[in-house]
């Protein structure tokens, strides 16, 4: 069942998350540069601005300010943005303040990243747990915001659930922020993984990289690459190399929000390459190390219009994200999770990389992935087109409680459970023979109808907070009796396809 609980301050009583085309955030708009080539009429619209005489710079500028008074740091937002094409003003005198202001405001374009649809949600605990009441724990929601030429984005809601399971969600602030690109420490031997897959650890890659430590930053990695050789430099196979080094290097990036931000407000957008069409799908979990401190990771898709890649988000705070992409034979395509500790001493996952079957893989780092176990193959009547894992699996003391996704006729998407052995997760110890959670009624509809979809639960107590999405049209919140569960899983051999 789904719960509310009233509170003083200001909360959605009717857990139902549905997409608001109102929250928007300003970014870059380079007029032409959405179409392929080098179509970008920048230095046109850069001539017309400067063209216009200063009475109508003061008036167009000051109509922006009105229509646009409830943005946040606009004329900052300007004024980056007018430095950002700044170079393309050639042998033009540098204009006035107020008309770079409005030229910067000609360069940018509000953003509706969840005017299309909010859904597949995941929920961890909140790293602040202070001011509530016995039984209470706060939550983080994350949830697939998705906008314009269906590009997603990761935004996150709050909430509280009592320990007789109700729910509380807090109303979102009305606007969305981006956060601030910085430049993150490397890991050499990611690097060396990520170059081994694409082909290209040769002799360039050596003279790069065994130039510089086990860690480096972006300006130690170009000097290296300009310490190379002219005549080597000069070689197609090394400026492939070269090019591919910066790639990995754009793709392996962290962000930072502006300190006071509010959490809800706060937004996860496209950055690296990899991820240029959408940030899809994370599985959020909070993972606790042998030495009791809590790390919150995310594995996410990344599409950038034509390949999927699962990579991976840290964060301690919820303020500054690092990404990192992950490699290895188990890190290919869609829906990796990962498990909340270590087990025997390594990082374990849930995988499917070939898009149809669920698998358990290891890894030593948490980044390089090896080969992986199937555990769960395609054959009831409920997920014989595929099926997944829909999140991190949940500990409890009879096993590893995973929630799974079903494909079954009509393309419809069900939710369903299986158990796994604590200590070796590759043995299943019981899975459901029906759906945990199917698309009935209004649930149907949508976006993208008959589906329902999670991508993470939590357990608080006796209890399973179980988000979900329906229809890829909205959130909403079930609270299911952990107990039950279990004793029916118990009643469930694991299954046994028929081919």
């Amino acid at each position: 069942m789904t719960g509310s609980l009233a509170a003083a301050d200001p909360v959605i009583e009717d857990v139902h998350l549905r997409s608001d085309p109102s929250r928007v955030y300003p970014t870059l708009f380079v007029p032409g540069e959405e179409l392929s080539g080098d179509h970008s009429r920048a230095t046109a619209v850069i001539n017309r601005a400067l063209a216009l005489d200063d009475a109508e710079v003061t008036g167009a500028l000051a109509d922006v300010h009105l229509r646009f008074a409830d943005r946040r740091s606009l004329d900052e937002t300007f004024q980056r943005h007018f430095d950002t094409i700044a170079p393309r003003f050639g042998t033009h005198a540098v204009p006035s303040a107020e008309r770079q202001l409005l030229i910067g405001a000609y360069f940018t374009h509000d953003v509706s990243p969840e005017g299309a649809a909010l859904t597949n949600p995941s929920i961890v605990a909140h790293p602040d747990q202070a001011g509530l009441r016995a039984g209470e724990l706060r939550f983080i929601l994350s949830a697939r915001a998705i906008g314009e030429g269906h590009v997603s984005s990761i935004e996150f809601r709050t909430g509280v659930v009592t320990a007789q399971g109700r729910v509380r969600l807090d109303v979102a602030g009305p606007r969305l922020e981006t956060a601030r690109q910085e430049s993150p420490t490397y890991d050499r031997a990611s690097f060396w993984a990520q170059l081994d897959e694409l082909g290209f650890s040769g002799d360039t890659a050596h003279l790069v990289l065994d130039d510089l430590g086990p860690t480096f930053d972006r300006p130690s990695l170009e000097e290296a690459i300009a310490r190379l050789d002219g005549h080597l430099r000069a070689r197609r196979a090394s400026r492939e190399t070269m090019s591919w080094l910066k790639w990995i290097a754009d793709n392996n990036y962290q962000v930072t929000f502006r300190e006071g931000s509010e959490l809800s407000e706060r937004i996860l957008v496209p950055t690296g390459p990899t991820e240029s069409n959408g940030l899809e799908d994370a599985r959020m979990v909070r993972f606790v190390g042998d030495d009791g401190i809590a790390t919150y990771f995310a594995t996410y898709t990344a599409y950038d219009g034509l390949n999927v890649s699962p990579q991976l988000l840290r964060t301690d705070d919820f303020r500054t994200f690092t990404a990192h992409q992950l490699s290895g034979p188990a890190a290919k395509n869609k829906g990796m999770a990962l498990f909340p500790r270590l087990i025997g001493g390594r990082h374990a996952c849930l995988s499917r990389w070939d898009r149809e079957r669920s698998f358990v893989a290891w890894s030593e780092d948490g980044l390089k992935w090896g080969s992986a176990t199937p555990i769960q193959v395609p054959g009831r009547s409920w997920d014989l087109v595929q099926l997944g894992n829909c999140g991190s699996p949940l500990e409890t003391p009879e096993g590893w409680l995973v929630l799974t996704h079903g494909v079954g006729p009509m393309r419809t998407y069900t939710i369903g459970a299986m158990l796994l052995q604590l200590d070796d997760p590759a043995q299943v110890l019981a899975s459901l023979a029906t759906p945990l959670i199917a698309p009935i009624g209004d649930e149907r509809n949508g976006y993208v109808p008959n589906v329902v979809y999670t991508c993470g639960g939590l357990v608080h107590g006796d209890l399973l907070v179980l988000p979900y999405g329906f229809g890829d049209q909205a959130i909403t919140i079930t609270v299911v009796d952990l107990p039950d569960l279990l004793r029916r899983l118990a009643e469930s051999p694991p299954s046994r396809p028929r081919v």
